[in-house]
């Protein structure tokens, strides 16, 4: 199955709360405070690898949660800060980070959208809450023993959307078996399902092609027929990977006229003659219609 949509919750860490102890030492029967500072919360980010191509790891684990800042200690010991959480996705991938809490009834807010991140690159996408304040910032000339610190934040909590559209250098379009995944399997090494009939290729197929040392990827993209544009057949499932082609290559059948003759003629039976896989008769007029649809 290929997996090019997917939505996860993520929660950044809380902040850790800050301490409101005393010194206690001999001889120093009034310290006064020393209670140390929270940590702060771990981030969450968004970061783009070469090494996936879909979106299957959100089909199993959906909920991701950065690590909690730690408490304040006496002496003034900072706590320890949260560590960030790093979450891998494909390059190619539309973010659109949202805003939601239905429990107290705030409505759904897009706070972030982003595309064509590169290999490497990181988006934060939730950060995590400060830690509290110790008692030792509270003490004052006329208040030089606070028993009160406070508590850290609590991390940002949101949803994302993503949306994987495959990058490629050329992606091949055009009706319904007329051989799109048969040259894909010409030309390179992949192996997409072949039959003589429609939609036989329901996801899209990567191949890569080597010409004399210069290699580049090709693109099958099923699902163009008339109102795919409108959410015929497959609809834009798959339509939109053709955003990111290079180069788009027009598959047209050149043996669409002739079947038209061959439709004309009274069928005998067990000649084996009918209607042309790709349901056309004019390979021009499928080329101007191929614009149309997309």
């Amino acid at each position: 199955m290929f997996y090019d949509r997917a939505k996860i919750s993520i929660k950044a860490g809380n902040g850790g709360n800050g301490s409101a102890s005393f010194r206690r030492e001999k001889y120093i029967p009034k310290g006064g405070p020393d209670g140390g500072d929270g940590g702060r919360g771990g981030s969450v980010y968004l970061r783009v690898s070469t090494n996936l191509n879909t979106l299957l790891p959100f089909h199993y684990k959906q909920h991701f949660k950065a690590q909690h800042g730690g408490n304040g200690g006496n002496q003034q010991k900072h706590g320890k800060a949260g560590q960030d959480l790093y979450i891998d996705v494909p390059r190619g991938t539309f973010v659109e980070v949202i805003d939601e809490d239905p429990v107290a009834g705030v409505a759904s807010e897009v706070v972030l959208q982003a595309d064509r991140l590169k290999p490497g690159q990181t988006l934060l996408v939730a950060r995590g809450g400060r830690g509290g304040l110790g008692n030792v910032h509270f003490a004052t000339s006329t208040h030089q023993a606070p028993r009160f610190a406070e508590k850290g934040e609590p991390g940002v909590e949101r949803m994302i959307h993503m949306e994987l559209k495959l990058l490629a250098d050329v992606g091949i379009v055009g009706y319904p078996n007329v051989g799109k995944s048969t040259l894909l399997s010409t030309v390179s090494a992949a192996r997409p399902k072949i039959g003589n009939y429609p939609f036989t290729t329901l996801a899209p197929t990567m191949g890569v092609v080597d010409v004399d040392g210069y290699t580049f990827v090709m693109l099958d993209i099923p699902g163009l027929i008339e109102g795919a544009s409108g959410g015929a057949g497959l609809g834009l499932e798959f339509l939109r990977h053709v955003e990111r082609t290079r180069v788009l290559v027009h598959l047209l059948d050149g043996s669409a006229g002739l079947w038209k003759e061959q439709e004309e003629e009274p069928e005998e039976e067990g000649s084996g003659n009918g209607a042309h896989p790709s349901k056309t008769s004019d390979p021009i007029e499928d080329f101007k219609l191929s614009h149309i649809y997309i």
